[in-house]
């Protein structure tokens, strides 16, 4: 076959999909390894920890709002995946380099799954997409079920940063009410921007909550720390059996750990919340 035979990379991608993709965040590289299409991506972001093998087999091109531009075009990629505005610097740049890229924004565990379902498709394997969004319905599907089983629904006070202190986003206030538990800043959880997501700690205390769970980004949580503002050392919640550590790798992200790992990990913290009496008193 000679070289004017052969269908160009364009007309490649037609037919079967994008075969080289860089992922500049973890969601996407999770997902297409769980679709056992991990051989199409060619470049991920530093920060990606699962799978685990993904950091072993793949060149880091990225890290959240950075990448290596450069590196990024010597992989010669037909497709690179980016997610939310925070990376909105780096698609323009990629895009001037005469790139292709598709940016997800998903927010809501809804989105989260439709991810799955639309990352399928570019990648022309519709049927594996939907069976693995299928998938994650289904296992939420499981955890409410099991959640209408619990004695009572525990309040959950959700905090992802201690100084200023921020609130969980909506994906993750979604995953709280799935595995059981009562949001108690349903107002926030539209608020995509941290900044619009900070709350006063006298705030957190009139709210009551059951249970705290801290998943502080990148940090290491201190119960000493968040026992020292005020208000909190005399709170019900802030005994050990209430304040609870979710690991932030599982949860502050909007992919496929939050829909599995990460809500397994609240499913077992509010199940054993709902067992204690509530934390400031009552039935």
């Amino acid at each position: 076959m000679t070289r004017s035979d052969r269908p160009d990379r364009r007309e490649e991608r037609l037919l079967r999909g994008p075969r080289r993709i860089v992922c500049l965040t973890e969601e996407t590289t999770e997902a297409l390894y769980a679709m056992g299409e991990e051989d199409r991506i060619v470049g991920i972001s530093t920060f990606t920890r699962r799978p685990p093998r993904a950091a072993r087999e793949k060149p880091k091109v990225s890290q959240f709002i950075r990448a290596d531009v450069e590196a990024i075009r010597a992989l010669e990629p037909d497709l690179v995946l980016a997610f939310s505005d925070l990376q909105a610097d780096i698609c323009a740049e990629l895009i001037r380099a005469g790139l292709e890229v598709y940016a997800f924004n998903q927010r809501s565990v809804a989105g989260a799954i439709e991810m799955v379902r639309i990352l399928g498709r570019l990648i022309d394997e519709r049927a594996k997409g939907e069976a693995l969004a299928s998938g994650y319905e289904r296992g939420l599907d499981e955890v409410r079920a099991r959640a209408a089983t619990l004695p009572r629904r525990p309040r959950v006070y959700f905090e992802e940063w201690p100084e200023p202190i921020i609130t969980g986003i909506r994906w993750v206030a979604e995953l709280v009410e799935i595995a059981g538990g009562v949001d108690c800043f349903p107002e926030l959880r539209e608020k995509p921007l941290a900044a619009d997501r900070i709350v006063d700690p006298a705030e957190v205390v009139a709210r009551a909550p059951d249970l705290y769970l801290a998943s502080w980004c990148g940090k290491r949580f201190s119960p000493e720390e968040a026992r020292a503002r005020p208000g909190f050392a005399a709170a019900p919640f802030t005994v050990d059996e209430r304040m609870r550590e979710i690991d932030s790798l599982i949860i502050l992200a909007p992919g496929p750990a939050a829909l599995t790992d990460g809500v397994a990990a609240l499913e077992t913290e509010i199940r054993r919340a709902a067992a204690l009496p509530p934390a400031g008193g009552g039935a």
